[in-house]
């Protein structure tokens, strides 16, 4: 069953290219980059979750990011 957003592909879209925009503009490699939107995740988590579904939230994150890796 396909997940539904609230938010638009085109805001979502526009954002990542975005982040990718930075990302290429820093140079940054692929390690670097993951070290960086991890660090995002997890200050959005720290700051915007309350402390009782963090644990969840993550968990919830880490399913959906091993969900939608190639394995090929």
């Amino acid at each position: 069953m396909p997940i539904t957003s609230k938010y638009s592909n085109k805001k979502i879209e526009q954002i990542i290219e975005d982040m990718f925009d930075v990302l290429e503009k820093h140079d940054a490699s692929a390690e670097l980059a993951l070290m960086i939107v991890g660090n995002i995740a997890t200050n959005i988590i720290n700051a915007d979750v309350p402390a009782s579904q963090r644990k969840a939230i993550a968990e919830k994150f880490s399913q959906a990011l091993q969900s939608s890796v190639k394995e090929d």
